[in-house]
């Protein structure tokens, strides 16, 4: 399990050299995803319903491009294939278009998602909403913003007051124990969203707009950088039952922080079948 996060921080750490990087590098490629919008797109499929775009590829390689001119000994690791190897313990965790099939349908609900790790922490997120023009960023130690605004998750702390968000996974033999999770959920909270891209999920969470969130079937790059931005704006994450964040799970419960043990009652029992 990888250890995301260091009980101390180091103050004054700003990384303000990646942090520009990363920051211009999500502005460019929402650029490039802005071109694209409303256009006819070449679509093909990964699997029966994950699909991927030209724009993918073409965001993905003006991102890996700039961060690697700027960062040459850094490795990159991104979600349409680019795996280069660091010269030194750190890499761009890099989703170019997080929320592909909300893009190919022309849904307004996607972003450019640059998260920094170094030496298996995760040092700083960067998250661009270009349809919005919101920029997330979160720098481990030195807070959250939206737009340079500071940001603090929601004070909520009943599950009946909670607005959450979720996902379904591209497994569809996955899809019954999310079907049942969410029939819970839904139950328990005040309302369940599900609007395809975790990134924003985590940020929404981040800036109160959500209370909680919670999805099987991520990768890393979906929640790294928004798992940074929502930690720094005083949220919290952890796997199904509890236990330290860890990228090569491919689960999260992220939360304010009031309602997440209310949350693992039932992400502990997934599958189950029955209330937990």
């Amino acid at each position: 399990m990888q250890r995301l996060w260091r009980t101390s921080r180091r103050k004054g750490t700003w990384l303000s050299q990646e942090l520009d990087a990363a920051a211009a590098a999500a502005r460019a490629a929402g650029e490039v995803l802005r071109r694209g919008y409303g256009r006819e797109k070449t679509v093909r499929y990964k699997g029966v319903v994950d699909l991927v775009t030209e724009i993918d590829e073409e965001s993905e390689q003006l991102v890996t491009g700039m961060l690697r001119e700027a960062f040459p000994t850094y490795g990159v690791f991104g979600e349409e294939g680019a795996r280069i190897p660091g010269e030194v313990d750190a890499r761009w965790i890099v989703d170019p278009l997080d929320g592909t099939t909300n893009y190919a349908h022309n849904f307004p609900f996607f972003a450019v998602s640059i998260a920094l790790e170094k030496a298996g922490m995760l040092e700083l997120g960067v998250v661009y909403n270009p349809v919005m023009e919101e920029l997330f960023i979160g720098r481990r130690g030195g807070g959250a913003t939206l737009n340079g605004g500071l940001l603090h998750v929601s004070k909520t702390d009943e599950m009946l007051r909670a607005l959450l968000a979720t996902g379904f996974p591209y497994d569809r033999a996955a899809v019954p124990a999310a079907l049942d999770a969410f029939a819970r959920f839904t139950l328990r909270a005040q309302g369940v969203r599900r609007a395809g891209s975790a990134a924003l999920d985590l940020c929404y969470v981040a800036a109160g707009r959500l209370d909680g969130y919670y999805e099987r079937g991520i990768y890393p790059w979906d929640i790294a950088a928004g798992m940074v931005v929502l930690a720094e704006a005083g949220g919290r994450s952890t796997d199904f039952r509890g236990g330290p964040p860890d990228l090569e799970a491919r689960e999260i419960v992220a939360s304010n922080g009031r309602i997440h043990d209310a949350m693992l009652e039932t992400t502990s029992t997934w599958g189950a079948g029955s209330e937990g």
